[in-house]
């Protein structure tokens, strides 16, 4: 895949970037030096090969999946315009 001056105004466009006319060929030489090394990593055969969080064999650090109401709703609901029974009250928007 090849990225010519039009794409890179284009993806210039809508990240919002302000990039001048002169400024078009180097990015283009590099979105394409880019393009052609992530096909050259398609290349790669990586059957069988796990998934890493990094280079170094490491486990996860892991907490329990517990449902608690962080052991201060009085001070969550101190701002709140109105409540009831430790909870939040809002205007019906549905009939």
């Amino acid at each position: 895949m090849s990225v010519d001056a039009a794409t890179v105004r284009r993806i210039a466009h809508l990240a919002r970037i302000a990039v001048k006319d002169e400024e078009i060929p180097h990015l283009q030489g590099e979105l394409n030096a880019m393009l052609a090394f992530v096909e050259q990593l398609s290349e790669v055969d990586v059957d069988g090969v796990e998934p890493m969080t990094s280079v170094t064999p490491m486990a996860m650090k892991k907490r329990r999946d517990v449902v608690t109401d962080g052991g201060i709703p009085d001070r969550v609901l101190a701002n709140a315009p109105a409540t009831e029974d430790h909870f939040f009250l809002v205007p019906k928007v549905v009939e």
